[in-house]
Parts: C-alpha cells; sequence; structure tokens
C-alpha cells in the first residue's frame, strides 16, 4: 500500500492535533503537526534528508495571526518561534524549497481573495476548516493527480480575483519596460528600501542625479509615491537589488 504523508500547520493546537487524530485513522495516511512555519520548514527539511518527504501539507490560512493577504518582507525562514509567518507566505516559503509537495489550505471562512493569492503562490486547494473528514480526503488525493480543488461557491470569485491581477501585472509590466536601464536599476534600489543617498553611492551617482532618475521613475509608472511604486515594481516582478554583492552598476563619473 502506497502510503501519504501529510503534515498539518496550525497553531492551533486543539484543532492541529484532532485533524492529525482523524487522518491517522486512515489506513494509508502517515501524519505530523507543527504549530508555526519555521517548525514546519524544519519538519520538511528533516524528512528530507531521512528521505522520508511530505506529500501534502494542509495549511491554516490564518497560521501565526497576520493580516490577511498581508505577506512579511523577510523571508519565510526568519519567522520567529511563535510562528509569525502566514499561510499563504509559507505557501510560497515552501513552494521554493519543495517544489514537489502539494498544499492545501484550510480557512475559517471563503474568502475570493485571498484563495486567488493562496492558488498565485503555489497551493493547490483551499478548503473550509469545518469540511468533512472524507471532503478533506477527497483533496488530499485529488492534489497527488494534480488537480486544483476549490469550493463551488468561491470559483467565480477566485477567477475574477486571477484575471484582475493578471491584468494588473501586465500593465504593471508594460510601464515597468518603458524605463531606461539606469531607471530600472534606480527602481530595483527602491525596492530594496534605499534612500537617495544609499542610492547615489551605490550607482556612483550624485544625489541630484538620482533625485532626477527618481522623479522619471515615479511619472513614467504614473504613480506620486515611492511606496506606490514599488508595489507597482513588485507586481510586474521587479526585485530589489542584491545588497549583499558588490555595486550594481558603475555609473562613472559623478553627474
Amino acid at each position: 500500500m502506497v502510503r501519504i504523508r501529510v503534515l498539518v500547520v496550525d497553531d492551533h493546537r486543539i484543532f492541529a492535533e484532532s485533524l492529525a487524530a482523524a487522518l491517522a485513522a486512515e489506513p494509508d495516511v502517515d501524519v505530523s503537526a507543527a504549530g508555526s512555519g519555521p517548525a514546519a520548514l524544519r519538519c520538511l527539511e528533516r524528512a528530507a534528508v531521512e528521505g522520508r518527504r511530505f506529500d501534502v501539507l494542509l495549511v491554516d490560512a490564518d497560521l501565526g495571526g497576520k493580516v490577511p493577504g498581508v505577506r512579511p518582507a523577510v523571508p519565510v525562514q526568519a519567522g520567529d518561534e511563535d510562528g509569525l509567518v502566514d499561510g499563504i507566505s509559507l505557501v510560497t516559503g515552501v513552494r521554493s524549497v519543495q517544489p514537489q509537495v502539494r498544499i492545501v489550505v484550510l480557512a475559517e471562512k471563503d474568502d475570493p481573495g485571498r484563495a486567488a493569492l493562496a492558488l498565485g503562490a503555489g497551493a493547490s486547494g483551499w478548503v473550509a476548516k469545518d469540511c468533512s473528514l472524507s471532503r478533506l480526503l477527497t483533496v488530499i488525493r485529488g492534489v497527488l493527480r494534480d488537480e486544483t480543488h476549490l469550493p463551488p461557491a468561491l470559483l467565480t470569485g477566485v477567477l475574477r480575483e486571477l484575471t484582475a491581477a493578471r491584468r494588473h501585472r501586465t500593465e504593471s509590466e508594460r510601464l515597468v519596460e518603458s524605463l531606461t536601464p539606469r531607471e530600472r536599476e534606480v527602481l530595483r534600489c527602491m525596492v530594496a528600501g534605499l534612500g537617495r543617498k544609499a542610492v547615489a553611492e551605490r550607482l556612483y551617482l550624485s544625489p541630484h542625479t538620482v533625485r532626477t532618475h527618481m522623479q522619471n521613475v515615479l511619472g513614467k509608472l504614473g504613480v506620486h509615491s515611492t511606496l506606490a511604486a514599488v508595489a507597482l515594481a513588485r507586481r510586474a516582478g521587479v526585485g530589489p537589488v542584491d545588497l549583499t554583492g558588490d555595486v550594481v552598476e558603475r555609473g562613472g563619473q559623478l553627474a
């Protein structure tokens, strides 16, 4: 018999233990539980080293009590021992280190916006916490067949959210493409949180020139603040400049 290895990730101990016990009663399911994002990552790493990789993660959408839909700026591995890593960010973190693992998000209530975020992060399903055990097992076995599972009532809303996100991303990408190579480097520095002086030092430019570049970036992106520019850049897939390496690009003489 092929056994399914499941990891339940929930910071509500009673719920996690109850769900794990119910799943463990199935003859083809091996189950473990973790009470935080960092603990889940440690379980995944340990299991991989021991050659006992997990097949499916069941992740609490409200893990750690973070604000819904808001992802932390730090990598998921940097979460603290109290599990202050939200469920959707954990999905992103797990998919980046073990992409073969299927992830199902367990939620207190239906939320098309957050469900779309979860799917975009790499989850294969969104299930209500109060669903029946038989329904949950159907989802677990389904995602292992590369199926995507959503409650029927959420389907229209999730498709609408994903379509809107794709439209916003396409528009954002078009705006970013209108920037010059130097302006894109400045934008990446802005995404990294660098101020004008730090950008000037990094790119070997004068603060006055950096200010001009920043103003041009805001104008071409059609926004009025650095925060809005950074948000648009992230939608377009623009990441921060690497602050651990050397300077991005030598700009020659000071302008």
